[in-house]
Protein backbone atom coordinates (compact mmCIF):
# COMPACT_ATOMS: atom_id res chain seq x y z
CA UNK A 1 0.00 0.00 0.00
CA UNK A 2 0.98 3.20 -1.11
CA UNK A 3 0.39 7.55 -0.14
CA UNK A 4 0.33 9.08 -3.06
CA UNK A 5 0.06 12.79 -4.13
CA UNK A 6 0.12 14.60 -7.70
CA UNK A 7 1.59 18.02 -8.48
CA UNK A 8 -0.14 19.42 -11.82
CA UNK A 9 -0.56 22.83 -13.28
CA UNK A 10 -2.81 25.38 -12.11
CA UNK A 11 -5.00 25.10 -15.74
CA UNK A 12 -5.42 20.99 -14.66
CA UNK A 13 -7.25 22.90 -11.18
CA UNK A 14 -9.47 24.81 -12.94
CA UNK A 15 -10.57 22.26 -15.53
CA UNK A 16 -11.25 19.64 -12.80
CA UNK A 17 -13.27 22.14 -10.36
CA UNK A 18 -15.36 22.71 -13.23
CA UNK A 19 -16.13 18.94 -14.52
CA UNK A 20 -18.41 17.20 -13.41
CA UNK A 21 -16.70 13.71 -13.97
CA UNK A 22 -15.96 11.47 -11.16
CA UNK A 23 -13.23 9.93 -13.26
CA UNK A 24 -11.25 13.40 -14.81
CA UNK A 25 -7.88 12.35 -13.51
CA UNK A 26 -8.34 8.84 -16.16
CA UNK A 27 -8.36 11.08 -19.16
CA UNK A 28 -4.81 12.28 -19.69
CA UNK A 29 -6.22 15.00 -21.88
CA UNK A 30 -7.57 16.89 -18.79
CA UNK A 31 -4.31 17.35 -17.76
CA UNK A 32 -2.29 20.73 -18.74
CA UNK A 33 1.17 19.90 -20.25
CA UNK A 34 4.13 20.87 -18.53
CA UNK A 35 5.92 23.37 -20.68
CA UNK A 36 9.74 22.39 -21.53
CA UNK A 37 10.50 24.29 -18.59
CA UNK A 38 8.49 23.91 -16.22
CA UNK A 39 9.74 20.26 -16.75
CA UNK A 40 13.23 21.30 -16.29
CA UNK A 41 12.54 22.92 -13.20
CA UNK A 42 11.09 19.83 -11.63
CA UNK A 43 13.95 17.77 -12.58
CA UNK A 44 16.63 19.73 -11.24
CA UNK A 45 15.06 21.04 -7.83
CA UNK A 46 13.60 16.99 -7.56
CA UNK A 47 17.78 16.53 -7.12
CA UNK A 48 18.38 19.34 -5.20
CA UNK A 49 15.76 17.60 -3.25
CA UNK A 50 17.87 14.49 -2.77
CA UNK A 51 15.79 12.61 -4.97
CA UNK A 52 18.37 10.66 -7.22
CA UNK A 53 16.82 10.11 -10.82
CA UNK A 54 16.74 6.36 -11.79
CA UNK A 55 15.51 5.82 -15.31
CA UNK A 56 13.66 6.91 -17.75
CA UNK A 57 10.81 4.11 -17.93
CA UNK A 58 7.38 3.88 -20.58
CA UNK A 59 5.45 6.40 -18.58
CA UNK A 60 8.07 9.11 -17.47
CA UNK A 61 10.94 9.53 -15.17
CA UNK A 62 11.90 7.43 -12.60
CA UNK A 63 13.35 9.37 -9.42
CA UNK A 64 13.65 8.10 -5.54
CA UNK A 65 14.34 9.45 -2.07
CA UNK A 66 15.76 6.67 -0.61
CA UNK A 67 16.47 8.29 3.33
CA UNK A 68 12.75 8.84 3.51
CA UNK A 69 11.21 5.82 0.93
CA UNK A 70 9.51 7.84 -1.55
CA UNK A 71 9.26 7.39 -5.28
CA UNK A 72 8.42 10.14 -7.76
CA UNK A 73 7.25 9.34 -11.55
CA UNK A 74 7.67 13.27 -13.84
CA UNK A 75 5.48 12.47 -16.62
CA UNK A 76 4.76 15.05 -19.45
CA UNK A 77 1.49 15.76 -17.53
CA UNK A 78 1.98 15.40 -13.90
CA UNK A 79 4.56 14.57 -11.54
CA UNK A 80 3.72 11.98 -8.90
CA UNK A 81 4.80 10.98 -5.21
CA UNK A 82 4.68 7.35 -3.82
CA UNK A 83 5.47 6.92 -0.60
CA UNK A 84 5.83 4.06 1.61
CA UNK A 85 3.33 3.79 4.46
CA UNK A 86 4.65 5.55 7.12
CA UNK A 87 4.76 9.39 8.78
CA UNK A 88 8.58 10.07 7.63
CA UNK A 89 7.71 9.09 4.14
CA UNK A 90 4.01 10.52 3.75
CA UNK A 91 5.24 14.10 5.49
CA UNK A 92 8.56 14.07 2.83
CA UNK A 93 6.10 13.59 -0.23
CA UNK A 94 3.81 15.76 1.00
CA UNK A 95 6.71 18.54 2.06
CA UNK A 96 8.24 18.35 -1.15
CA UNK A 97 4.91 18.74 -3.14
CA UNK A 98 4.04 21.77 -1.57
CA UNK A 99 7.30 23.13 -1.59
CA UNK A 100 7.08 23.00 -5.31
CA UNK A 101 3.90 25.03 -5.54
CA UNK A 102 6.09 28.18 -4.39
CA UNK A 103 5.83 29.11 -8.07
CA UNK A 104 2.77 29.69 -7.93
CA UNK A 105 2.58 27.45 -11.36
CA UNK A 106 2.35 24.02 -9.84
CA UNK A 107 -0.66 23.32 -7.40
CA UNK A 108 -1.01 19.87 -5.35
CA UNK A 109 -3.73 17.18 -5.34
CA UNK A 110 -3.45 14.88 -2.23
CA UNK A 111 -6.46 12.33 -2.81
CA UNK A 112 -6.52 10.64 0.49
CA UNK A 113 -6.44 14.01 2.60
CA UNK A 114 -9.68 15.79 0.38
CA UNK A 115 -7.98 16.83 -2.42
CA UNK A 116 -6.57 20.08 -3.75
CA UNK A 117 -4.16 21.93 -0.94
CA UNK A 118 -5.37 25.87 -0.22
CA UNK A 119 -3.83 28.26 1.42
Amino acid sequence: MSYDIQLFRNETKEREQLSKDENFFDHEENLEPFTEEQSGKLKKRLVNYGYEFIKEGDSGLEYKNNEHGVDVLLTDRGLYFIATWNQDAIFEAGMTASEFTDTEEFVKYDPQNGGWEEF
